[in-house]
């Protein structure tokens, strides 16, 4: 009995070489599950700070400093635009991080954990709170002049760091828990962007602001057109980035306004990709027996590769294809070229010192302090609601694992310091706190926090224990 024929879709393509396929196929399936890790962003920015700090502490140091100061840039004619390769990552790549930080601003304002003002009021009193209390600590510390900017470093904290050290608490952690850290890291970055634009920026150039502004109305124009196609936009966007640039605005602040303007609603939806695919295969599908031309079939074609790219909006579209690109290349590559501190050099003069303990305290004290006293002042006053299955001792933890730092503080600091020495101690100090916040968080969630199926059996043994009372 001759078997049933393969379904075409399984079936790999003419030119493909089966052996090479399957050899693909095993060298991708490590990958593939590596991905899936939810701390595997956190993994790869470690390695790449290991690799920053063995390789600027090693006999090659001069090579670290000099490679990511080598110029980069274009020229034609009398035009020249160079710039370090260290800018080129600080100033240049990273703006597509801060895009896709406006886009998931955006995405939580409209329909997310900040849509509603009460679930949002937690988040937003824990991310202020945490942001507050950390400059005021760092300024007591070393608020003095040459040190008094770097007041804005421990106010941030790093995402990725932080959800993978909650992944290495397994169960431990509730899913509600996990949800307001990132609704925490939101308005925590969106503070880190106001602090930036405000702090950080050099003299104001009115003709900057202009030429942004006509990138932003060229935006809004290709939108008001129907424009789709998302390359398009490109272009203007480039003309924002510059334009901010030149207005003396940090240039990543472009990104995250390009990113707030992106549409968030879908076109088709999921019921119009349903229905609108389902006519077209209803129509291919009794057309089957007839002749059809080629170019009748692109049609049926492009119209189901349309409702394939407009069942999700554009922010969510572009959030799920730059997101990999962002925590697995654009981050640890920030790492790298950020995270080369000499250590075992020329002791710290007083201010430095200062500097680095401001910071340290900042991320370690700062930053749980901040999140609990905020937090408690809105619950107490019947503002916000604490997320069914959470606690004290889950805000605890969540403000400790807060204090984590790194890339983001990185940022802040390589905008506050043009000394060396300054740089470098603002770096020891978020190394320092970064790596006590999450040995702190490890510990504690392992102290005080149960895994799930106890909380349940506990939570179970309470209430049959009150119905026996009553």
């Amino acid at each position: 009995m001759a078997s049933a024929p393969q379904p075409r879709h399984t079936l790999a393509p003419p030119e493909a070489w089966p052996a090479l396929l399957r050899v693909k196929g095993l060298a991708a399936r490590p990958l593939e599950r590596f991905l899936e890790i939810q701390a595997a962003s956190g993994i790869l920015l470690l390695v790449a700070t290991a690799v920053a700090l063995g390789w600027a502490n090693s006999r090659w140091a001069d090579s670290y400093a000099a490679f990511w100061h080598f110029p980069v840039g274009v020229s034609a004619g009398n035009f020249s635009f160079q710039r370090p390769l260290e800018w080129v990552v600080n100033d240049g790549q990273s703006v597509i991080f801060f895009f896709v930080v406006g886009l998931e601003i955006r995405r939580e304002i409209h329909q997310g954990e900040l849509s509603e003002w009460r679930r949002a009021s937690l988040p937003a009193a824990a991310a202020i709170g945490g942001m507050l209390v950390p400059a005021l600590l760092y300024f007591s510390v070393a608020g003095v002049p040459p040190t008094v900017s770097g007041r804005g470093v421990p106010m941030a904290t790093d995402i990725a760091f932080a959800l993978g050290i909650l992944a290495l608490l397994g169960d431990r952690v509730p899913p509600a828990l996990r949800v307001l850290l990132l609704a925490l890291a939101v308005i925590d970055d969106l503070g880190a962007i106001i602090v930036i634009a405000v702090f950080y920026s050099s003299g104001v150039e009115p003709m900057g602001f202009a030429v942004a502004g006509l990138g932003l109305l060229a935006i809004f124009a290709l939108r008001f057109l129907g424009v789709r196609t998302k390359l398009v936009y490109v272009a203007p966007s480039l003309v924002v980035w510059a334009g901010t640039y030149a207005a003396g605005v940090h240039p990543t602040i472009a990104g995250v306004v390009i990113g707030v303007v992106t549409p968030v609603q879908a076109w088709f939806g999921k019921e119009g990709f349903v229905q609108g695919v389902q006519q077209e295969l209803d129509q291919l599908a009794a057309a089957s027996n007839a002749e059809m031309g080629s170019a009748e079939l692109v049609a049926h074609l492009r119209f189901v590769e349309q409702a394939r790219r407009e069942a999700v909006s554009p922010a969510e579209s572009l959030i799920e294809s730059l997101h990999p690109w962002v925590a697995y290349f654009i981050m640890p590559v920030f790492a790298l070229a950020n995270a080369g501190v000499r250590l075992g050099g020329a002791p710290l003069d007083a201010a430095a010192t200062r500097e680095a303990i401001g910071i340290a305290l900042g991320l370690v004290v700062g930053k749980p302090v901040g999140i609990l006293l905020a937090s408690a002042a809105v619950l107490g006053l019947g503002v916000a609601v604490l997320p069914r299955g959470l606690k004290f001792r889950h805000l605890l933890v969540l403000g400790v694992v807060a204090g984590i730092g790194f890339t983001m503080a990185l940022f802040v600091a390589q905008l506050a310091f043009e000394d060396a020495v300054l740089l470098g101690a603002a770096k020891l100090g978020v190394f320092v706190g970064s790596l006590v916040a999450g040995v702190l968080a490890i510990a504690l969630g392992r102290l005080l926090l149960r895994p799930e199926h106890c909380e349940g059996a506990a939570a179970t043994a309470d209430e049959a224990e009150a119905s026996t009372v009553v």
